[in-house]
């Protein structure tokens, strides 16, 4: 793709008009990929209709897709934000920068091949597209956006421009509202001086978060953000859900995510609660007067939630018994509420017969962390996450009171949670993204603090390389997530733009973890170092809220139906 010949030291560092490059770039990528979905639709189809089959059958090529898709959109959104920005007056080179190395490496990597992850990359060929079918990409925007666009010469610059701004709450401008950027800073300021000085010995001693950063976000609204005003809640969007996970994941996972049940328990009750069940438990929950905690998964299913074996069986009083095992339960012991999926329905094996339930608990005390009776557990000790805990559970009996059946209806259960799933996603990708700036954080004063053969570590080409692709694709992964909520906040279906988002944001946290502790060579291996600990805090986010082969899945199933 590129011409031949070019010396990259001799290039500009910034490109020329690139704003017309770029929206003259998306064109032929769209059209790329329609030409994979059109060949990956007859790979997987059978009598005209997508076979869930064949599409397991050809998986690399279903997840590829996935993965095209989410470049494509990734560069339309990078695009859109920058035009806003130039429009209003804040396209500055930092931003430029960011947008042609941005375009530049995706651009390559669709052409070259994509990073699903470390160990497998695909390639166009995987999706069944011939060379011929390639050629739409040989435009000059693209050439012109893969020669000039992520040069080591620009790599350099924006490092440059990054030390000048070191002090500010991210690189390059946001995009957002000045409300949402006054959210921002509220919240940065917090985790600064609440959260980050005490988080690396919260996770080498394995210890909860202390109920005094709770009850100090509880008072900051956390808990009710997005739960509508008349039930006790603030009735913020989901973008300030984004804004506010991310600033607290950025000091901390475990803080950024001690919302999240949170979200989840009040989005299951605002979708389908009773009205009963909304003025009862939406007040108690935006409060966190009470804490929720999200029971679904089983040792023997995974993601397989449609194979749950947990039943719930009806008594002479007309409750619910429980009897069956959960596990990798967060933030279990002492929260006050379980949703709980289980089985109402014995003659069924699929989905068709879950419900859902609030179940109420007494909280736990590190004595005796599950005293209600007919409930055991157990603790999981984990590499990372470890703020909240994990845990297994056991239940034989376990009493819930039949005006806890959510919406008051069996069989809703699995239903009701997927309208929870465009939510939790977007919000894991937001936490995505505060674990990947805190790496891109704590890399960049190692950088420059570190001296090595006379100078420091970020004069070196490669180190300073790896910091400017942190920021260039936390920022990509920034405007995806972002673009998730807006659709959200605006009433759109997003399932397909919150997968991607959480998809491609987990693979930034996990890079930009990884390339941190590299940074710090030896030292990144040494626990008494910030950076190993956000390298197993960042692990996580390609497995939970979905894995990401199962996030590729739903993906690839939505784009070709």
């Amino acid at each position: 793709m590129p011409h031949d010949g070019q010396d990259p030291q001799m290039q500009q560092t910034l490109i020329p008009d690139v704003l017309s490059l770029t929206a003259a770039a998306l064109e032929p990528v769209d059209q790329l990929l329609d030409a994979a979905r059109t060949e990956v639709r007859a790979q997987v189809s059978e009598d005209g209709r997508v076979s869930g089959k064949l599409v397991e059958a050809h998986q690399t090529a279903a997840h590829g897709l996935a993965w095209l898709a989410t470049y494509a959109y990734s560069l339309r959104q990078m695009h859109r934000w920058a035009s806003d920005l130039q429009a209003n007056g804040k396209f500055g080179e930092m931003e430029q920068l960011l947008l042609q190395i941005g375009f530049g490496e995706y651009l390559w990597q669709i052409y070259g091949g994509i990073q699903m992850n470390q160990g497998e990359i695909l390639r166009l060929q995987d999706l069944g597209l011939s060379q011929d079918s390639q050629r739409v990409l040989m435009v000059p925007a693209v050439m012109t956006l893969c020669d000039s666009g992520n040069t080591q010469a620009a790599r350099l610059r924006l490092v440059e421009l990054m030390q000048e701004q070191a002090g500010s709450v991210m690189f390059g401008a946001s995009g957002l509202d000045e409300e949402l950027e006054m959210i921002r800073d509220q919240f940065r300021r917090y985790a600064v001086e609440k959260v980050e000085p005490n988080a690396h010995d919260w996770h080498l001693k394995d210890e909860l978060i202390p109920m005094e950063i709770i009850e100090e976000l509880a008072e900051m609204g956390v808990f009710g953000l997005t739960i509508p005003e008349e039930y006790g809640g603030f009735g913020l969007s989901k973008a300030s859900m984004c804004v506010v996970s991310e600033e607290l994941s950025r000091g901390y996972i475990g803080v950024g995510s001690l919302g999240t049940r949170s979200e989840i328990a009040a989005e299951l009750i605002i979708a389908g609660g009773t009205e009963e069940q909304k003025a009862n438990w939406l007040p108690k929950i935006a409060s966190a007067e009470i804490l929720p905690t999200a029971v679904f998964t089983e040792p023997n299913t995974g993601s397989d939630l449609g194979s749950l074996r947990t039943r719930a069986v009806k008594d002479e009083n007309g409750d619910y018994k429980i009897t069956g095992n959960k596990t990798w339960i967060t933030h279990a012991a002492r929260t006050h509420v379980m949703t709980l999926l289980a089985r109402t329905d014995p003659e069924t094996t699929d989905h068709r017969g879950l419900s859902m339930f609030l179940a109420e608990k007494t909280p736990g005390t590190d004595e005796n962390p599950f005293p209600t009776e007919g409930m055991t557990g157990g603790e999981i000790e984990v590499l990372g996450y470890r703020g909240m805990k994990e845990y297994e559970l056991g239940f034989d009996g376990f009493h819930v009171k039949r005006e806890n059946l959510l919406g008051g209806e069996e069989g809703k259960g699995f239903k009701q949670l997927m309208e929870t799933f465009e939510s939790a996603r977007i919000q894991t990708a937001a936490r995505a993204i505060g674990v990947a700036q805190s790496a891109l954080d704590i890399a960049m004063q190692y950088a420059q603090d570190r001296k090595q053969f006379g100078k420091p570590l970020i004069a070196f080409p490669r180190v300073a390389s790896k910091l400017a692709m942190m920021a260039v694709e936390i920022m990509i992964a920034r405007q995806l997530t972002y673009f998730s909520a807006w659709e959200k906040d605006n009433g759109h279906r997003c399932d397909l733009e919150a997968g991607m988002a959480k998809l491609l944001g987990a693979r930034v946290a996990w890079a930009a973890a990884d390339n941190g502790l590299q940074i710090h060579g030896g030292n990144g291996f040494a626990l008494e170092y910030k950076i190993s600990r956000v390298l197993c805090d960042a692990r996580i986010l390609n497995i939970f809220e979905g894995a990401a082969e199962i996030q590729a899945q739903v993906i690839a199933r939505r784009l070709l139906a």
